[in-house]
């Protein structure tokens, strides 16, 4: 699977961006998608996921501000972002799970997409 971010950029505190995330090559088995950020100095953490049949799981710092969705048919993900905070900074990267078998599972990462909150 190969997996390529856009829409990241500049946006104020109180601000809106939406990243997108589209999905090619041999995209079958994928069960899971999700959002994961990385600020300067700090670990990678979890943003957001969905499956399958669209249950979503969101970090508790996200929860209210950020919605992720995602469109089979188009086979793209994305990841609406509001209310942003100076916090929110960082570089984001989407990616995939393909789950083939119980003992393999395979997971794809994008490039990253810079966010940058600031006025």
């Amino acid at each position: 699977v190969q997996l390529q971010a856009s829409g990241g950029g500049l946006a104020q505190p109180g601000g809106s961006l939406r990243l997108s995330c589209a999905a090619s090559g041999r995209i079958s088995n994928i069960d899971v998608m999700g959002w994961r950020r990385q600020a300067p100095g700090k670990q990678r953490e979890l943003v957001a996921t969905i499956t399958n049949g669209d249950i979503t799981n969101y970090a508790d710092s996200v929860k209210g501000r950020f919605t992720i969705s995602r469109d089979n048919a188009r086979n793209m993900m994305y990841l609406q972002m509001n209310s942003l905070k100076p916090e929110d900074t960082a570089v984001y990267f989407c990616y995939s799970q393909q789950t083939f078998s119980s003992t393999k599972t395979v997971v794809s990462w994008g490039q990253g997409t810079q966010v940058t909150v600031s006025s």
